[in-house]
């Protein structure tokens, strides 16, 4: 797998500290979200399907939301991470995870269709990431937010990092409050 240097700070928003601070600094990023994903399905299959949508707290997602949500937010750090790779610097808006969470409808979903998609796109995230030109990664752009201001400056790598950081730091709290 292709080497990646870890982001510093600067490349990535200071509240995703919680995410990169998950992570080696061994520029392994990609052979750990193929190998991150594969004890994610071990570790959900193993489990009693009750626990699948199951909510430890009313206004939590369960863990099928939770699996779907880790599949959108992926899809959207990769494309903007395509943008970037590719000097496309326009400011790109956030999402609401709340409403793509009630909208997936992934509690109505088989286990297997979900890791069908997850899987999915992450060969096509680590194919992204496999093949763009070494000196895209250092490249970045911003968000707005919904007044307009700017925020949120990541480079390429940081992309990356934090596509597999926001993975563990759920996986984390599935096995803390869903398991338990």
């Amino acid at each position: 797998m292709r080497y990646i240097k870890k982001p510093v700070k600067g490349e990535y928003p200071e509240y995703s500290h919680i995410y990169m601070d998950l992570l080696e600094d061994d520029g392994m990023v990609l052979k750990h979200l193929w190998e991150n994903f594969v004890k994610i399905k071990e570790f959900v299959y193993a489990l009693p399907k009750e626990k699948l949508e199951y909510r430890y707290a009313n206004d939590k997602w369960t863990i099928k939301e939770i699996l779907v949500h880790l599949i959108d937010d992926e899809r959207i750090f990769a494309y903007r991470a395509l943008r970037y790779a590719r000097n496309d610097d326009t400011p790109l808006h956030g999402f609401d995870q709340d409403a793509y969470a009630t909208y997936s409808k992934a509690n109505e979903r088989s286990l297997e269709s979900i890791f069908d998609e997850y899987e999915s796109v992450r060969r096509s995230t680590l194919t992204l990431f496999k093949y763009l030109p070494e000196e895209s990664f250092m490249r970045g752009g911003k968000g707005v937010d919904i007044d307009g201001s700017i925020i949120n400056q990541r480079t390429v790598r940081g992309l990356a990092y934090h596509i597999a950081g926001h993975e563990l730091r759920h996986f984390n709290i599935i096995k803390e409050r869903y398991v338990n």
